[in-house]
């Protein structure tokens, strides 16, 4: 019996030894896989949302340069610029002042029973009639309107509110000492329609000369724009924003450009566009308002450089908890069998230690008990 208790101490002892070989490097690998997968999925996540974030600011730009270019077509077509020029000869031999008055006078009568004859020819030209069915090609144009030289209406798709349009904020723009340039003005509400457009003027050149003759300015409907960003979906806690350069919401789930709301979100990355690594990137981690950890994404939509008016940037954030949550479940596991591990470890090795000390005093005891070979 004593010599079966020795074997098998023995025999515990080669296991013992064994698992401390095999268990203790499995499970601190495991754990260090796991924490490495934890480091994969926040790096995945990131290059997806900066993905979104990169296709989303195309899409704005791409819409915005297409309605720009619209409105071009409509500026360039030969028989509006003849209509143009056409409407420039009454001013031959006018002086300023003269031009002045007489657009003065139309003005005052523009909104009374008083000019409905001159704003029928307005709306009932050849070239009104075009840009009309210019417009139920395009849905997105919502009124278009031909100015001259001087900015006094030639045709459009409806009366506007004022005859002419030197006295407006962006006619100096549009003017451009003579060369002409494109004015693209900020986001607008329409209250009527309850919908927001941009106003997009453009200037009207001679072929010849290159010499500023007219402007076309159309009303551009952005809600298609605002339902494509709308569908992007970004897990259960994402969410998808169109913001200015000082963190205005222009568009965003339950937001509206009226509300003026900050993004919390552009506060985080303010730094980061500020530099060309963090641009590059494209995303990071930061801690928003409620102490929560968000993976925010952001792309400058690249508008800013040609139209002022618009610094927008497309700004996306989700969740951290979500992100991470299968790797740190599976990160808890691997912690878990580890610890486990050691503490079986830990108990079998205490009890291998403590029936040692029982042998050696089984031997001990042994030895006193024997009877001494001088006695007798």
């Amino acid at each position: 019996m004593p010599l079966d208790s020795l074997e098998l101490r023995a025999s515990l002892q080669r296991v013992l030894s064994g698992l401390i070989l095999i268990l203790v490097p499995l499970t601190v690998f495991g754990f260090y896989v796991a924490l490495q997968g934890d480091s994969q999925i926040r790096q995945m996540a990131g290059e997806n949302i900066r993905s979104i974030t990169r296709t989303s600011a195309e899409f704005t730009s791409e819409f915005i340069v297409g309605s720009v270019k619209d409105v071009s077509v409509i500026a360039n077509n030969p028989s509006l610029v003849q209509a143009v020029i056409s409407a420039n000869h009454q001013y031959e031999h006018l002086s300023e002042d003269a031009i002045g008055s007489k657009l003065g006078a139309i003005e005052l009568k523009w909104n009374s029973s008083e000019s409905d004859a001159l704003a029928r020819n307005v709306l009932t030209s050849d070239l009104a009639r075009q840009l009309r069915r210019t417009r139920d090609l395009n849905p997105s144009l919502l009124k278009v309107t031909v100015a001259d030289t001087v900015g006094a209406t030639v045709a459009g798709t409806d009366k506007p509110s004022h005859y002419y349009q030197t006295d407006r904020a962006y006619w100096g723009v549009l003017y451009s000492q003579g060369q002409g340039a494109i004015d693209v003005a900020d986001l607008r509400y329409d209250e009527q329609n309850r919908l927001y457009y941009l106003s997009i003027a453009y200037p009207i050149l001679q072929e010849s000369t290159g010499r500023f003759i007219g402007a076309v300015t159309a009303l551009v409907d952005v809600s298609p724009l605002f339902a494509q960003l709308n569908r992007e979906q970004i897990g259960r806690t994402g969410r998808l924003l169109l913001v200015r350069d000082d963190g205005t919401v222009i568009e965003g789930p339950g937001v509206a450009p009226s509300l003026k709301m900050r993004s919390e979100e552009y506060t985080a990355i303010r730094d980061s566009l500020g530099n060309l690594r963090g641009r590059e990137t494209g995303y990071l981690f930061a801690r928003l308002s409620k102490g929560e950890s968000y993976l925010i994404g952001f792309a400058d939509t690249g508008l800013k450089e040609a139209y002022p008016n618009l610094p927008w940037i497309v700004v996306a954030s989700q969740e951290d908890r979500e992100i991470t949550r299968p790797i740190r479940n599976l990160t808890a596991f691997a912690l878990f069998v580890m610890i486990l591990s050691l503490l079986m470890l830990t108990l079998l090795a205490a009890y291998v230690f403590l029936h040692r000390i029982q042998k050696l005093e089984d031997i001990e005891t042994s030895q006193e008990d024997k009877p001494s070979p001088t006695a007798g």
